[in-house]
């Protein structure tokens, strides 16, 4: 075979695998979350699928379940000190909920680290969002969480209405919260 043979085969092999891994990744993400588009919020009338019920420890070492949040609007953040991103995102989280005060309920779900750890981190920032901590990764595993930060935002019937993957800036966040009251 010749050098110019060679090179087409190639880039249609590699042109193959290309396309090959585009399909698998569509078909893939839609198992991850069925009914919940990160970034995308219900269209009006679309039905909303039920949240994943979970329960979190809070700052006292307290079982709190989200079931036990209903009839509010739930904004449920998942992070860890380690994390920029994170980091990043959590003065809007803070200014938001302090101007909706008691309106909407923040769930700041740390993942996989301390109490100490977390509190500390808040407490030294000054946050006055509520912290919960989901030591075993249970909340993040009904939820499909694969990578930090994630937001998911909960009407008051318990339903899910948007979702996050990544950092959100605070006109992301007050158009999630928009989507929940």
């Amino acid at each position: 075979m010749t050098q110019r043979g060679k090179m087409i085969l190639g880039v249609a092999g590699f042109t193959a695998l290309l396309v090959g891994a585009v399909l698998a990744y569509n078909a893939l993400s839609k198992q991850v979350q069925p009914g919940v588009d990160a970034g995308r919020t219900q269209a009006q009338g679309e039905q909303r699928p039920p949240a994943p019920g979970f329960t979190v420890t809070d700052g006292d070492g307290n079982p709190v379940r989200l079931s036990d949040l209903r009839g509010r609007p739930v904004v449920l953040n998942f992070w860890a000190t380690w994390c920029p991103y994170c980091v990043d995102e959590m003065p809007a989280f803070d200014r938001v909920h302090g101007e909706l005060g008691g309106g909407v309920q923040f769930m700041m779900v740390n993942l996989q680290e301390s109490v100490e750890t977390g509190m500390q981190y808040v407490r030294g920032k000054g946050y006055g969002f509520p912290v919960y901590f989901d030591a075993q990764g249970d909340a993040a595993a009904a939820y499909g969480v694969r990578g930090i930060p994630a937001t998911f935002f909960i009407d008051a019937e318990g339903n899910l209405a948007s979702s996050r993957a990544g950092a959100l800036d605070e006109a992301a966040l007050r158009r999630g919260i928009d989507s929940i009251q």
